[in-house]
């Protein structure tokens, strides 16, 4: 057993040199190295920009969409959506630990974890595409998968079903990082306040800013909207089309007496939301993409255009105890786990 590199490199098939994240293509050989972990995969959770972008290319059409997967894997040996460039994460089974780690990790073989780093660096088998779950971007397989030495993983928690955890677990940075970016007395805006990161970074945001703070939510849909509103963590709830920036812009100072968000939090899986995220923030606020649908060129040049001076954050879905922090909001707020659990739990 040959040992590889502790971040991965020694997979990279093209182009040589670089990363495995940044990599057209790995090896997804499942030989274990000596300092790697093979996961025996049950499920995906795929990045909900790409999971959207697939729906839409295969026309919701199950078979289809795991057609597009294993396509995806078998070019590039991961799950690297070469139109999205996003991933996702996974839960399984610690099926084999190289001896490298024995003792220097807190795994056995037969615990079960979710990954806490991107499919787009993971190596991946799919054998088989086993249930297509529509409405919670989760497909259920039979694969394996290696994590590098350098991988975090939460160990799957006792206290809800693994489909649950996996949801909260592939959004865990964005509550997280929202905690850290939210002040008492600050002025919140969530874009995509309906959807999973959305209702997390709410509670979050709501928490934080406190009763002197206000949290707007942006939702789009109805369901979403309905959502957003049925939490009571926003103060002002209003549905838009984030793509619309003027008209969001309006939104959003009538709900702030134009004083508009200190803090922006976009967590939105479709492309073109950038300018209502600039425009509704005040100068000097910040703005945190979490979205991967973010085009951060469009980002960059788009505040320069309108001459607005903001701090603009990319979505780094890790930040220290990111998966503690998105689990135990969960556990604080019933209302929230409730809502979770009709939309995730089987």
């Amino acid at each position: 057993m040959a040992k590889g590199c502790k971040y991965g490199t020694h997979r990279v098939i093209e182009p040589e040199g670089s990363m495995p994240q940044a990599a057209w293509k790995i090896d997804n050989e499942m030989a274990v190295r000596d300092n790697e972990i093979l996961i025996n995969v049950q499920t995906l959770n795929i990045d909900a920009a790409s999971f959207t972008q697939i729906k839409k290319q295969a026309g919701n059409d199950e078979k289809r969409i795991g057609e597009i997967m294993m396509g995806i894997v078998a070019d590039r040996g991961k799950h690297h959506n070469p139109v999205t460039g996003s991933g996702g994460m996974l839960i399984g089974t610690v099926e084999k630990i190289g001896p490298d780690l024995i003792g220097s990790t807190d795994l056995e073989v037969g615990d079960r974890i979710a990954t806490l780093v991107s499919l787009t660096l993971t190596p991946l088998v799919i054998d088989k595409i086993i249930k297509v779950h529509l409405d919670t971007d989760q497909v259920d397989i039979e694969g394996h998968a290696i994590l590098f030495e350098s991988g975090i993983y939460a160990k799957l928690p006792n206290d809800m079903p693994d489909s649950l955890s996996l949801a909260v677990l592939d959004v865990a940075g964005a509550p997280a990082q929202t905690a850290k970016l939210v002040h008492p007395g600050d002025t919140v805006l969530i874009i995509g306040a309906g959807g999973k990161s959305g209702l997390l970074c709410m509670y979050e945001a709501k928490k934080r800013a406190g009763v002197t703070g206000k949290v707007i939510a942006l939702a789009h849909s109805e369901a979403s909207k309905a959502r957003a509103e049925a939490t009571g963590f926003a103060d002002v709830v209003i549905a838009g089309d984030a793509t619309r920036p003027l008209e969001i812009m309006k939104m959003v100072e009538e709900a702030t007496g134009g004083k508009m968000a200190d803090v922006t939090i976009n967590c939105v899986n479709i492309p073109g939301t950038e300018m209502s995220s600039i425009l509704s923030t005040r100068d000097m606020g910040i703005i945190y993409f979490f979205s991967m649908a973010t085009s951060f060129t469009a980002a960059a040049l788009g505040a320069e255009g309108v001459g607005r001076d903001v701090t603009m954050i990319i979505g780094n879905g890790y930040t220290r105890g990111h998966a503690e922090i998105a689990l135990e909001t969960l556990r604080e707020s019933p209302k929230l786990r409730k809502i979770f659990e009709d939309l995730y739990a089987r």
